[in-house]
């Protein structure tokens, strides 16, 4: 991942709004929610939740596909896992017995960060 890539992402993460929308549509996992629903469940106005959804579809956080008249939203976990690995590639300079700062236990217990997907060969791809 390019640093513009990461800064794009970041920019778009800058609202707590479009924050709580990815970390929910994270947790709707590839069933996503539509708009309505996230409207509802954030008590936030369609117009506003428009301009933030659109923000997040900009940057590639979230994909959009046409479901009738409506549209379904969904995290794009790759990116998510290419972003983490792109953080943390040089951490402890590839030497993990020796990362102190690792909080115990909070990355142990997220099966996604176990994910095949953070391995360094295939986040460069």
């Amino acid at each position: 991942m390019e640093s513009k890539t990461a800064v794009k992402i970041f920019e778009s993460l800058s609202s707590g709004i479009r924050l709580d929308i990815y970390r929910m549509l994270v947790k709707a996992g590839s069933t996503g929610m539509v708009a309505g629903q996230i409207a509802s469940e954030l008590e936030v106005p369609p117009s506003n939740l428009s301009f933030h959804l659109k923000a997040l579809v900009h940057s590639e956080l979230l994909g959009v596909e046409q479901e009738g008249r409506f549209l379904r939203y969904r995290a794009n976990m790759p990116l998510m896992f290419r972003l983490i690995t792109y953080l943390t590639e040089e951490c402890c300079q590839g030497e993990l017995a020796q990362c102190g700062t690792q909080p115990s236990g909070e990355l142990d217990s997220n099966p996604c960060f176990r994910s095949p997907s953070l391995t360094s060969n295939e986040a460069k791809t």
